[in-house]
């Protein structure tokens, strides 16, 4: 398979968004790729299908990405996920090792990485990502806003 260019991971991910959206699940995608740009995975949240509420979409690719290469970290990989995960997956990041995350939206309620417990600025994170927030920001929010705004 040929590496995707840059750009296109975070279009790989709202579509995974977009996926979830369809499946009836919160909208929210991620794709890991290795140094070099190759997907190692990709997934949408599944929480409701799955019946588990750790089946987030950095979650699932995460552990996908993991089983595939035999190993418990990823330390050349990039995450690139629809939204800024929440405390759970800021934590698996650091312990998977990810080299960079990028997200889309920022999320001020849920949030884990640039809000709430800013998981990276512990003293006890064992690893911080370089983190780039706000990628495709408009796009991500709109899909999480039209899921909600349709739930109310």
């Amino acid at each position: 398979m040929t590496p995707l260019p840059p750009q296109s991971h975070m279009q790989a991910a709202l579509a995974e968004a977009e996926a979830a959206h369809a499946r009836g699940e919160v909208p929210i995608g991620a794709v890991l790729v290795d140094a070099g740009g190759q997907v190692l995975a990709k997934a949408g949240n599944r929480t409701r299908e799955l019946n588990d509420p750790t089946a987030h979409a950095e979650m699932l690719a995460i552990r996908a990405a993991c089983a595939a290469l035999g190993s418990e970290r990823l330390p050349g990989a990039d995450l690139y996920v629809t939204l800024e995960p929440c405390p759970m997956c800021a934590t698996a990041i650091s312990f998977a090792r990810i080299r960079r995350l990028y997200f889309g939206a920022f999320d001020p309620k849920g949030g884990g990485v640039e809000h709430g417990p800013r998981i990276f600025n512990q003293p006890t994170c064992h690893h911080a990502p370089e983190v780039y927030g706000g990628i495709e920001e408009t796009r991500a929010g709109e899909l999480l806003r039209a899921f909600f705004s349709a739930r109310r």
